[in-house]
């Protein structure tokens, strides 16, 4: 019997850690949910679960109208009520959380293992995000989302530092962002669905091309080590290269490198190899069902490695389905899975696959992530309106 009690309480722990996360946090200001006034849970009219303050916070302050900053669905701060189940769970919970070590911390990582050491964001400063970027030189974060100003800049510590690409100033005017880049030189490139376009702003939020008329649906967009910039085209099924010249605001030239993708969102090019991979988003024949592949060609355009939502389901008993792709540092493919959530490293493309969980935890719903130079990996979670930092834990 104290075998099997010894052996229950490290699955305890993790059981307790993953409550607090999951059920027990307000992921609007993350916050743990609690008995006292500003902490309780409130259950919405759409069925998402926020704090109280965060409630008044949404909340018009004269006709207390508020959209959940999950579903967008509308409601009125004085419809919200007590979330009961989480008030009980927290009852049933507490003297276990309180003797918990994971009430106070997250429980230990193995070494290296990937743990989140600072969130910035969040609803309000950031709605409904699709991409990030790094800026190469000053290391300032960039995100594209659905606010007032579409382009958002972050310093090094979380905080805004610029913003700009208003919708509706002609001069900035950005409707729909897909997603973002920036280049060695520090310009600003968009992937703007609304009028299927690119747009290319220096780094103060001067627009300095506007690359129309080319592409059915630009979506995915990253910087390759040459400064050119590849894009793909979800509509057409292709991946383009264009080369800019960005001082002076001109198209030199566009060369299509793939054609016949399937549905090609997202796009990453690895620093060290000159690899680029995409994620397709292929339809099931006869069921209409969107899957995911991944697809990296080597620096000549030639297919290296592949590996789809079928092949990853033999390695991992959930289903697996990709929103976003990145290399590291080692030439390693890394996916945002949005089922689990996770992050998964898949390995080298040679390799193909090598799949190794990387992140499982504290996650809703990444939709973008790329590497910091110190190796820090940068996640976007659109659920949480936030940018999660992870670095390594050696213990």
């Amino acid at each position: 019997m104290a075998a099997e009690a010894s052996e229950s309480g490290p699955g305890l722990q993790e059981l307790m850690r993953e409550a607090e996360i999951s059920l027990l946090e307000c992921k609007v200001c993350f916050e743990k949910f609690g008995h006292r006034q500003q902490r309780r849970p409130r259950n919405l009219s759409c069925g998402h679960v926020v704090c109280l303050a965060c409630v008044a916070s949404l909340a018009h302050p004269r006709t207390l109208a508020l959209e959940c900053p999950f579903c967008r669905r509308a409601c009125r701060g004085c419809d919200t009520s007590d979330c009961l189940p989480v008030l009980h769970l927290i009852e049933l919970l507490g003297s276990a959380l309180r003797q918990s070590p994971a009430a106070h911390r997250a429980a230990p990582s193995a070494p290296g293992a990937l743990t989140c050491h600072h969130t910035f964001g969040g609803w309000g400063t950031l709605v409904n995000p699709t991409g990030l970027a790094l800026c190469p030189k000053t290391g300032r974060v960039v995100v594209v989302h659905d606010g007032r100003r579409r382009v958002k800049i972050f310093d090094s510590g979380g905080g805004c530092a610029h913003q700009f690409g208003e919708k509706g100033d002609a001069a900035q005017d950005i409707r729909y962002p897909v997603d973002v880049t920036v280049t060695n030189d520090c310009h600003v490139v968009v992937t703007d669905a609304g009028d299927r376009s690119i747009k290319v702003f220096d780094f103060f939020g001067q627009i300095k091309l506007v690359i129309g008329g080319q592409f059915s649906l630009p979506w995915g967009v990253e910087t390759t080590p040459e400064n050119g910039i590849v894009v793909t085209d979800a509509d057409a099924g292709s991946l383009h290269l264009l080369d800019v010249d960005f001082a002076e605001g001109v198209l030199r030239r566009t060369e299509r490198l793939q054609a016949h993708l399937c549905n090609p969102r997202g796009v990453a090019v690895s620093w060290l190899t000159g690899a680029i991979a995409v994620l397709e988003h292929p339809l099931a024949l006869g069921t209409g069902v969107c899957s995911t592949r991944v697809k990296v060609f080597s620096s000549s355009m030639q297919l290296v490695g592949q590996v789809d939502t079928f092949g990853l389901s033999l390695y991992f008993p959930s289903k697996i389905t990709a929103s976003a792709v990145t290399f590291d540092h080692q030439g390693n493919v890394i996916v945002a899975d949005t089922s689990g959530p996770a992050i998964l490293c898949l390995g080298k493309p040679e390799e193909f696959p090598v799949p190794k969980p990387m992140v499982t935890h504290g996650l809703s719903h990444p939709v973008a992530l790329t590497f910091t130079k110190e190796n820090s990996l940068l996640v976007l979670d659109t659920a949480s309106h936030s940018i999660k930092v992870y670095k390594v834990d050696w213990g």
